[in-house]
C-alpha cells in the first residue's frame, strides 16, 4: 500500500472521508443555457480567500496608529520584498470581490434562485454582500493617506443624519467627535476581527445551505441534465480562478495601488473627494435630494430610502409569491433591471461630475 492509500485509510478510520467522497460523487450542477452564471459564486469565494491570505501577510508589518500607519504601509511598499505587489493584489482583489458579488447577486436575482426552499441562502448571501461593503469602508482609512482620511470623514458624516441614532452612530464609528487615531484603531478592529468573524460564520452557513439544497434551476427549465460537480464543474471553476488570478497579476503589476500623501487633519480637504466606486451610486443619490423635502431633512430621507431598499432586497424571497409558485414574475424582474440601470448611471455620473 502506497503512502497516499495508507494515509487515506488512517484518516478514514477517524474521519468519515468515504461519506464525503460519495457525497461529492453524487453532487451535480444543473446544465442549461444560464449555467455560466454559476461560476461567479466560486469566483467570489476565490477572491475572498485571496483577501484573507494577502491581508494576513500585510498584518505582519502594518501598525494601526495615526503616527505609524502611513509609514508602515510605505515600508511594506518600498522595503519588504514584493510588499508592493501583495498590497496591490489585496486592494485590487477587494474591488474585484465586490464587483463579482454584484454580478453574482443580480444573476441569482434574475434566475430567481432565491425562491423556496432557498430563501435563507439568499439572505445569507446578501448579508455577505453587506459585510463586503463593510470591509471596503473600514479598510479604506487604514493607509492613513489624505484621500482616505477625508473620504472617511465624509462617509461617517452621512451616518449623522440617520434619524434618532445618527449622533450615536457617528461617535461609534469615529470613536469620538472627529476622525482621529481612535477612528483608525476602531476601523482596524472591525476590519481584522469583527467583520472576519461575522463573514466566517455567515459564509459557512451559506456554503452549507448550497451543499444541502444544491444549485437552483431557472423557472421553466425542465431538463434534468447535470454536470458532475467533482471533477467536471470544479475544473471549470478552477479555469475561472486562474483567469481571475491572471487579471489580478496584470492589474497589480501594471497599475500598482498608489499610497498618496500622509493625512493631515489640519489641511483643507482636497477638491472632488469621492468614495470608492461601489459607494458612488449612493453618494450621487444623496446629492439628488434637496436640503429640505417639506418639513423633512433631505439627507435623512435619502438614508432612510437606502434602509428601506436594503430591507426590501433582503425580503425579496418572501415577497415574490409568483416565483415561489414556479411562475415568472415580471414585476420583480423589472425592479432588478431598474436597479442595475440606476446603479450604472449614477456611478458614471459620479465619475464624470
Amino acid at each position: 500500500m502506497g503512502i497516499f492509500e495508507s494515509t487515506e485509510a488512517w484518516l478514514n478510520e477517524r474521519v468519515p472521508l468515504q461519506s464525503w467522497k460519495d457525497f461529492f460523487k453524487k453532487k451535480g450542477v444543473p446544465l442549461h443555457k444560464h449555467s455560466v452564471w454559476y461560476v461567479f459564486g466560486g469566483a467570489a469565494l476565490f477572491l475572498f480567500a485571496i483577501q484573507v491570505v494577502t491581508g494576513i501577510l500585510l498584518l505582519l508589518y502594518y501598525r494601526p496608529s495615526s503616527d505609524a500607519a502611513f509609514e508602515s504601509v510605505k515600508f511594506i511598499m518600498t522595503q519588504v520584498k514584493f510588499g508592493w505587489l501583495i498590497r496591490s493584489i489585496h486592494s485590487w482583489s477587494a474591488n474585484l470581490f465586490i464587483l463579482v458579488l454584484f454580478i453574482h447577486m443580480f444573476s441569482v436575482y434574475f434566475l430567481k434562485g432565491y425562491r423556496k426552499p432557498r430563501e435563507l441562502t439568499w439572505v445569507t448571501g446578501l448579508l455577505m454582500f453587506f459585510i463586503a461593503l463593510g470591509f471596503g469602508f473600514t479598510g479604506y482609512l487604514l493607509p492613513w493617506n489624505t484621500l482616505a482620511y477625508f473620504a472617511t470623514k465624509v462617509g461617517t458624516e452621512i451616518t449623522a443624519v440617520v434619524p434618532f441614532v445618527g449622533d450615536f452612530l457617528l461617535k461609534f464609528l469615529r470613536g469620538g467627535e472627529d476622525v482621529t487615531g481612535a477612528t483608525l484603531t476602531r476601523l482596524f478592529g472591525f476590519h481584522v476581527a469583527v467583520l472576519p468573524a461575522l463573514s466566517t460564520l455567515i459564509l459557512g452557513i451559506h456554503l452549507a445551505l448550497i451543499q444541502i439544497q444544491g444549485m437552483s434551476k431557472p423557472i421553466g427549465v425542465k431538463s434534468d441534465k447535470e454536470m458532475p460537480f467533482f471533477p467536471n464543474f470544479l475544473y471549470r471553476d478552477m479555469i475561472g480562478w486562474l483567469a481571475m488570478l491572471g487579471l489580478l497579476a496584470v492589474l497589480a503589476a501594471f497599475f500598482p495601488w498608489e499610497l498618496g500623501t500622509k493625512a493631515d487633519p489640519f489641511a483643507p480637504a482636497p477638491a472632488g473627494i469621492k468614495p470608492e466606486w461601489y459607494f458612488l451610486f449612493m453618494f450621487e443619490t444623496l446629492k439628488l435630494f434637496p436640503s429640505k423635502v417639506l418639513i423633512f431633512d433631505g439627507e435623512s430621507l435619502a438614508v432612510m430610502l437606502f434602509g428601506v431598499v436594503g430591507v426590501f432586497w433582503l425580503l425579496v424571497p418572501f415577497l415574490d409569491k409568483k416565483a415561489n409558485r414556479e411562475e415568472k414574475s415580471p414585476v420583480f424582474t423589472l425592479i432588478g433591471v431598474a436597479g442595475i440601470i440606476a446603479i450604472v448611471i449614477l456611478t458614471i455620473i459620479g465619475y464624470v461630475s
